[in-house]
Formats: structure tokens, sequence, C-alpha cells
């Protein structure tokens, strides 16, 4: 199911990965103490700028600041909108 949202310029929407529930060691780790994910997969890339070319293309998994980006709800999903620069590397 394609998206209605194309990101402008240097913008990149990406589907944050869930939150670990469980650790290596099996404890289960409750909602008030999970972190807030740093890694997802690019779902929608802008076309850059005149200075800026675009390195990341649709389904790069790709980690980025813990802060970063705007988080927005479409179709029932959580997403993250923000510019390239935030993006930390590609895995």
């Amino acid at each position: 199911m394609a998206l209605n949202i194309k990101p402008l310029s240097d913008r990149v929407l990406i589907e944050p990965v869930a939150a670990e529930t469980k650790t290596a060691s099996g404890i289960f780790i409750p909602d008030t103490a999970k972190e807030k994910p740093q890694k997802g997969t690019v779902v929608a890339v802008g076309n850059g700028t005149k200075e800026h070319t675009m390195t990341v293309k649709i389904g790069d998994s790709v980690l980025y600041g813990k802060y970063a980006g705007t988080e927005l709800k479409l179709e029932g999903k959580d997403y993250l909108i923000m510019r390239e620069d935030d993006i930390l590397a590609i895995v």
C-alpha cells in the first residue's frame, strides 16, 4: 500500500522499528522504561536541493538521533519526518 505523502527538498519519511519488549536475557521491559527507537526504514525521500543531493533511498535501514525529526501518524502507523542531515548512518 503506497503512502500519499511526498517529502519536500531534503526531507525523509522514516518508519521507526518497534521498541524492544524483552532484553537478551529474557527480562520483559515495561512500557515506562522503553527507550525511543533510533533505527528505522526509509519510506519516502524528497528530491533534494541544488546544494544537497539525496544519499538515502527508499528501503534503506538507517540510524538517526534520539530526538531527531517530527512524529506523525498516517493510516494508523507512526512515522518520523526529518532532514537527511539528521540521519547518522545507513545500516
